[in-house]
C-alpha cells in the first residue's frame, strides 16, 4: 500500500469534502470546509502537488464568469469491499468519491479467486486505502496486525483462505453483513430521508442492522441488532436456548413447516424458499397458509424490535423478508401488537450487504488520507 503523504488539517478537511462532493469549485469548497478563499486556495495546491486532486475542467456561472472545477486526483486511492455471504461473494472496487471501479461475484468458496479478479480489474497503479469485509458473525475486535478479526470462528476458513488473496499493508475492517445492508438502505434504498429505522433481515438466519441519527448503532461488543440472542423459548417448563429463535423464523424451519403442512392434493412439495412464495404468489392455498403464518411470526419478531426502540420504520430485507408477499402479515400483526409503525420492503436486494461495505469503506479510506493531517494552519 502506498502510504498516504503527511496533510495539513485545511488540505485533509479540503479533500474530505472534495471526496463527498465528487467535482467542486474553490468556491464550492471553502462553502463546504467552512474555510477562507485563500486557505482553499493553499489547500487545494497542496492536494494537486500530492496528486491527491486534479483540475477536471470549468464551469460557468450566470454572469458569465467561468470556475475551475476539481475532482479526486490519481493517487487519491481506491477502496475494496468484500461481502462474504453464505453462498456467494461480491467483491466491489470503489474510489474514494465513491465510483465503482470493478466488481466481482462468485461462489463463497471461490472468494479468493472473486477477491482476485476485482483487484484486477481496478485501474493499474491505485493505492488501496481501505478494505472492508462484511460476514455474518458478531465483530468483537482483536486487532491483529492491520486485520480486524471476527470473534467468533463460523466465518474461519473461508475468510482466511479469502485474506490470503488481500494486498499486505491494507487496514481491513470486519462489520455485521446486517449493518452494511442497513446502511445500504439508508442511503439509497427504501430508508432514504429517515434518519432512524431498524433494518430486519430475515432469511436462513435473523439481524437486525440499527440506525439512530443517520448511524449505524453497534453496541459495546459490536453485537446490537444480534436477534438471534434473544431468550426463545419463553414458556413455562421451557427454557430458552441459544439461536432457537433463529432457528424456528429462519428459511430452514420454513420448508419444514410447510412439508409437514403440506397434502398429496396440493401437488409437489415445494423444496425451496423461492418455490414456496412463487405458489404463494400464485394463489396456492397451502403455500399461502404457510407464508401467511411465517409473516405473523416475522410480525411478532417486528413488534419486539419496536418495542425495544420505537423505530418508526422497519425495512424487511433477507432472502424471505424481502418478498412483498410478507409485508400484509406483518403489518397486520405489528397494528395488534405494538403502536402505529411502517413497515417497507427493502428495495436495494441481494447487493445490498456490498453496496453498504463499500460506502463504509470509501469512508475509512477517506480517514486513511486525510487522519495523518500535520501542524495547523
Amino acid at each position: 500500500m502506498a502510504r498516504a503523504p503527511r496533510l495539513t488539517e485545511s488540505a485533509s478537511a479540503v479533500f474530505a469534502v472534495l471526496a463527498r462532493a465528487g467535482t467542486a469549485t474553490r468556491p464550492q469548497l471553502a462553502t463546504l470546509a467552512g474555510l477562507s478563499k485563500p486557505t482553499v486556495s493553499s489547500a487545494v495546491a497542496e492536494l494537486e502537488s500530492a496528486r491527491l486532486a486534479t483540475h477536471s475542467g470549468t464551469t460557468s456561472s450566470g454572469t458569465g464568469r467561468s470556475a475551475a472545477l476539481y475532482r479526486l486526483g490519481p493517487d487519491a486511492g481506491a477502496v475494496l469491499a468484500v461481502d462474504l455471504g453464505p453462498a456467494f461473494t461480491r467483491v466491489r472496487g470503489c474510489a474514494l468519491d465513491g465510483t465503482l471501479l470493478a466488481q466481482a461475484t462468485g461462489a463463497r468458496k471461490d472468494a479468493a479467486d472473486v477477491v482476485r479478479e476485482a483487484l484486477d480489474a481496478l485501474p493499474g497503479g491505485i493505492p488501496l486505502r481501505a478494505i472492508v469485509v462484511a460476514v455474518g458473525d458478531v465483530i468483537v475486535p482483536e486487532r491483529q496486525g492491520t486485520i480486524m478479526r471476527p470473534a467468533t470462528a463460523k466465518a474461519g476458513p473461508v475468510f482466511d483462505a479469502m485474506a490470503v488473496a488481500l494486498p499486505a499493508g491494507v487496514p481491513i475492517h470486519l462489520e455485521n453483513n446486517v449493518n452494511c445492508a442497513a446502511l445500504a438502505e439508508l442511503h439509497e434504498g427504501a430508508a432514504r430521508g429517515r434518519n432512524t429505522f431498524g433494518y430486519l433481515r430475515i432469511g436462513v438466519g435473523i439481524g437486525l442492522g440499527i440506525v439512530v441519527g443517520g448511524q449505524v448503532l453497534r453496541g459495546a461488543n459490536g453485537a446490537a441488532g444480534e436477534l438471534a440472542r434473544l431468550p426463545y423459548p419463553w414458556d413455562d417448563g421451557r427454557e430458552p436456548r441459544q439461536e432457537a429463535l433463529e432457528e424456528y423464523i429462519g428459511a430452514h424451519s420454513l420448508l419444514r413447516r410447510a412439508a409437514g403442512a403440506w397434502q398429496d392434493t396440493d401437488g409437489p412439495c415445494p423444496r425451496t424458499v423461492e418455490r414456496l412464495f412463487v405458489l404463494a404468489g400464485e394463489g396456492r392455498p397451502a403455500a399461502r397458509a404457510v407464508i401467511g403464518r411465517h409473516a405473523a411470526d416475522v410480525g411478532r419478531l417486528a413488534a419486539a424490535v419496536t418495542a425495544v426502540l420505537d423505530p418508526g420504520l422497519v425495512v424487511l430485507g433477507g432472502s424471505t423478508g424481502a418478498d412483498p408477499q410478507l409485508l400484509p402479515g406483518v403489518r397486520a400483526e405489528l397494528a395488534r401488537l405494538s403502536w402505529p409503525t411502517e413497515v417497507v420492503s427493502s428495495t436495494v436486494g441481494d447487493l445490498g450487504t456490498v453496496v453498504g461495505a463499500a460506502r463504509l469503506a470509501v469512508s475509512r479510506g477517506v480517514q486513511t488520507v486525510t487522519q495523518a493531517a500535520g501542524d495547523k494552519d
